[in-house]
């Protein structure tokens, strides 16, 4: 279904182990070729909610990863890792030259957050975990508390137990690969806020 499609899976120490587990099944079932991307050197650690789970070899260093050489982007939650990609500038830049191509982003629970510094979510129709909707409503997005939520190739949801029709919904729109790009109205005063 997915013909090779080449999808990076972008995270940092402490993302939720289910929601890498889960969506890459899937890709990779679907006949896609998945990578992980990270800053945090030869693998990174899975979590399962407050306890550590398994540790995942990195495919790709964040330093060395080139957004044009992917299709589309998974982004997994967890507390601690859109926490730690929010702060990164080749994480931002990354996840950004997503949207800029109009390849589709799939992304889960927390994960929302990296979005937000990327400058990514204005006007853009959203869920996640319900403690990151202020901050996504305060960033100019339209939040929504459903399952699944899908914008103009952007798929999310807001926690494990969506994993099921997120899956679904993320395969169909990485299927239809490109979307018309939308323009990020307000992204440059985004990008110019102190940090």
């Amino acid at each position: 279904m997915l013909n090779d499609m080449r999808v990076a899976i972008l995270v940092a120490e402490g993302f939720e182990q289910v929601e890498l587990t889960g969506p890459r099944k899937a890709l990779d079932d679907a006949g896609a070729l998945t990578i992980v991307v990270s800053p945090s050197g030869d693998q990174v650690q899975g979590w399962n909610h407050f306890d550590k789970g398994d540790r995942f070899d990195v495919d790709v260093s964040l330093d060395d990863a080139d957004p044009d050489e992917f299709d589309a982007l998974l982004l997994p939650g967890g507390v601690a890792n859109p926490d730690q990609l929010r702060i990164n500038p080749k994480a931002l830049a990354f996840v950004r030259a997503f949207f800029d191509a109009g390849k589709p982003v799939a992304v889960i629970c927390h994960g929302p957050w990296t979005l937000i510094d990327a400058g990514v979510v204005r006007g853009r129709r959203i869920t996640s975990w319900p403690s990151v909707s202020t901050d996504l409503r305060n960033a100019g997005a339209n939040w929504v508390d459903e399952e699944v939520v899908v914008d103009n190739g952007l798929v999310s949801s807001r926690k494990p137990q969506d994993i099921p029709a997120f899956n679904a919904k993320m395969l169909e729109e990485f299927a239809e690969g490109r979307h018309m790009r939308q323009p990020q109205a307000g992204r440059a005063q985004q990008e110019a806020r102190p940090r």
